[in-house]
């Protein structure tokens, strides 16, 4: 196998394109690419021929306009490139307006209210930054999804605009240090989290099936209390799985980089190299999804559901986020001069500035009713909103904030931006904080809280624009500054001073840390519904109208799908319960009760003690009946939930949820003494440790 010329020979890449087009309409795509100008009509049908010349030499028959509707996963519709020309013959043929425009049916997709179903009519337009790729005998085209009246419909382009936002504000930024760059981009790194379980055992699970998680199962005798697992040996078979997944990936250019096992049982995780937000997004989508189809040719099932499995850990998708000019400078580097620290200190100060200021934001953007399961409970940070600097970097901050002399490692004078050198902060100055939401590693910022199943877009959005919304203020308080560098200073001491709330480098899991973040006034939006009905506050609105991102009406229509998405999901969730309940496993359990009644009468005309039969019966059918009252009121409750959609995401949090929960605690304790032959589903020391 050769890596090399494996890479991205499923992607129309720049390589491709500097061979295929000519140098003119090279130069015309790269434009459009790099600084947004429109590609004309006769270069797009050029560009248009040389994609489909290239994707049917590598067996492509179809193309589609592969798009990321507001479902949270792809989107495609397949036409063939066969048409008929005037003499009746059959010919491969791709225009550059089938290249540039499609119009799929938006009615069946979630609008939020922007569209009736009535009004059918979309389209999708073509991405020109993030290439065109072959999947499936597919030529797929990244494209962003609009109504006919141009209301977004998709994640794509938030996120696009809100790249524009912060490369539009870091670039004013930069000027100010007397540095000319094009564009700057949010680069992403995102790490991805999953399970692999033996596609037998899911195919027996009703509740993995179409809910991604067991909705019953008592703990297994081992779980991740040995520490075993993490980072151990991988075994051969999911080692496989890993080799193939790895070159799937690289033929569509995707930088699989790092894998290893996670701490669960069954739990691994792929991380990529970094890449602008675009591109790393789509990326991250098709791993999500060539991991499930990878995972079925070996015999597996992918979960990328938050928490699949009660008691052990679950999955993440760490949102690693950085600043980048087209030059290459990260913006998060702190450097090694004055002039580079200062730059430095005002986008650390922008960051910050912007988590306070939107942590509302930011916890919707993760908000989910599978990552409910997760957060704060000892395996993911918090719902608190929160930024770890380190030690080091925290002591700058102080020392910047107080006008004291620098205690740390390298200096002891007082650090008046632009005119010291700050200390050599090295990339692992500080310890790691798993518990942080938010935080510093040396020269970018991971943000842990996502979910494994999300699109990154909408975290992306939410960051992107209260960055450049940030920077936006700070250029247009500096820009007219008669002294540059007093200004600065007083900019970024005022600006700490007033965020540094935000900042705890202590243990997110703690019950003071809770008690302390509400003094310090910081959110703790623990439930989906809580988070959400702040995503409409004037302030967020405002936001997104000043940047072009979303205007209110968007707003609107994301928040509504986002509580009608977590409705449905416990909703399903609390159906299939009483479904896995009703025909599996009580009848199960009542025929164990009635083996052992048997038993005590036939041991009874024989003259034997049946103690333990009848002891066990006894408890067993107790927990029969009431687990049987347990269904009753489950599905009693979801038949009361109310339609209106915001009521009903709350009904689901107060009511159906526990309601769940007292069920499921009566099965899990007669999963514990019903005998394993009359068990119909597999337990989890069957699916977490399989042979």
């Amino acid at each position: 196998m050769n890596v090399s010329e494996m890479f991205g020979s499923m992607v129309f890449n720049d390589h491709v394109m500097r061979e295929m087009l000519p140098k003119k309409v090279y130069q015309s795509l790269q434009d459009t690419m790099v600084e947004g100008k429109a590609l004309d009509e006769d270069a797009a049908d050029i560009v248009a021929a040389a994609m489909k010349e290239w994707a049917v030499s590598k067996g492509a028959t179809h193309f589609t306009h592969w798009f990321q509707p507001m479902t949270g996963i792809t989107a495609e519709k397949h036409d063939s490139f066969l048409t008929v020309d005037k003499t009746g013959c059959v010919i491969m043929d791709f225009s550059g307006k089938e290249l540039t425009r499609g119009e799929p049916d938006a009615s069946s997709f979630p609008s939020g209210g922007l569209r009736a179903t009535f009004e059918a009519r979309g389209y999708t337009a073509w991405d020109p930054t993030s290439y065109a790729f072959i999947k499936d005998d597919t030529l797929c085209i990244p494209t962003a999804f609009c109504s006919y009246t141009g209301q977004i419909l998709d994640k794509k382009t938030p996120l696009l605009r809100s790249m524009d936002a912060i490369s539009r504000e870091a670039v004013r930024a930069l000027s100010l240090f007397g540095k000319k760059v094009k564009r700057v981009n949010a680069t992403i790194g995102a790490e991805q989290e999953y399970f692999l379980i033996d596609k037998k055992d899911f195919s027996r699970r009703l509740d993995l099936r179409l809910t991604g998680r067991t909705l019953i199962g008592a703990p297994a005798a081992k779980g991740q209390e040995m520490e075993d697992h993490y980072f151990g040996s991988i075994r051969g078979r999911v080692k496989a799985f890993m080799a193939d997944l790895d070159e799937e990936l690289w033929k569509l250019g995707i930088t699989a980089k790092t894998e290893h096992n996670e701490v669960a049982p069954c739990q691994h995780e792929m991380a990529p190299i970094f890449d602008n937000a675009n591109k790393a997004t789509d990326a991250n989508q098709l791993t999500m999804e060539m991991m499930k189809k990878v995972a079925d040719r070996h015999g597996f099932a992918c979960l990328l559901h938050e928490k699949p499995f009660e008691g052990i850990n679950g999955s993440g998708k760490h949102n690693n986020w950085a600043l980048s000019t087209d030059e290459g400078e990260n913006l998060l580097d702190p450097g090694k001069t004055p002039k580079d620290n200062a730059q430095f200190m005002l986008f650390l100060t922008a960051v910050i500035r912007a988590v306070d200021d939107y942590q509302d934001l930011l916890r919707i953007s993760v908000a989910s009713a599978g990552n409910d399961h997760r957060l704060g409970a000892n395996e993911a940070p918090p719902a608190i909103g929160s930024i770890f600097v380190g030690d080091e970097l925290d002591a700058v901050i102080e020392s910047i904030i107080e006008g004291t002399p620098f205690k740390g490692r390298s200096s002891s004078s007082r650090l008046d931006i632009g005119t010291s050198v700050l200390p050599k902060l090295a990339r692992d100055n500080s310890d790691r904080n798993r518990t942080s939401p938010f935080a510093f590693t040396g020269n970018k910022f991971e943000f842990r809280m996502p979910g494994s199943s999300f699109n990154i877009a909408c975290t992306n959005v939410m960051l992107n624009t209260a960055v450049a919304d940030a920077l936006k203020a700070f250029c247009d308080e500096l820009e007219g500054a008669s002294d540059f560098n007093a200004s600065l200073n007083a900019l970024i001491k005022r600006e700490l001073k007033a965020h540094r709330r935000i900042l705890f480098n202590g243990n997110g899991y703690s019950r003071e840390w809770e008690e302390e973040a509400e003094k310090r006034g910081l959110s703790n939006y623990k439930r989906t519904p809580d988070a959400l009905v702040h995503y409409c506050d004037e302030k967020n609105v405002a936001l997104f109208k000043r940047h072009n991102v979303y205007t209110k009406e968007e707003m609107e229509s994301r928040l509504e799908i986002s509580l009608d998405e977590y409705q449905k999901a416990i909703h399903i969730e609390a159906v299939t319960m009483s479904e896995m309940l009703r025909r599996q496993i009580l009848p199960s359990a009542l025929r164990f009760t009635s083996s052992l009644a048997s038993s005590v009468q036939v041991k009874g005309r024989i003259g034997v003690a049946a103690n333990a039969d009848k002891n066990l019966c006894a408890e067993a059918s107790a927990l029969c009946d009431e687990l049987f009252v347990k269904i009753d009121e489950l599905d009693e409750c979801v038949a009361k939930g109310p339609q209106q959609t915001e009521k009903a995401a709350f009904y689901a949090a107060d009511k159906i949820i526990p309601a769940m929960e007292n069920a499921r605690r009566i099965c899990d304790r007669l999963e514990c003494i019903v005998d394993k032959s009359y068990w119909p589903v597999p337990t989890y020391s069957e699916i977490l440790f399989y042979v």
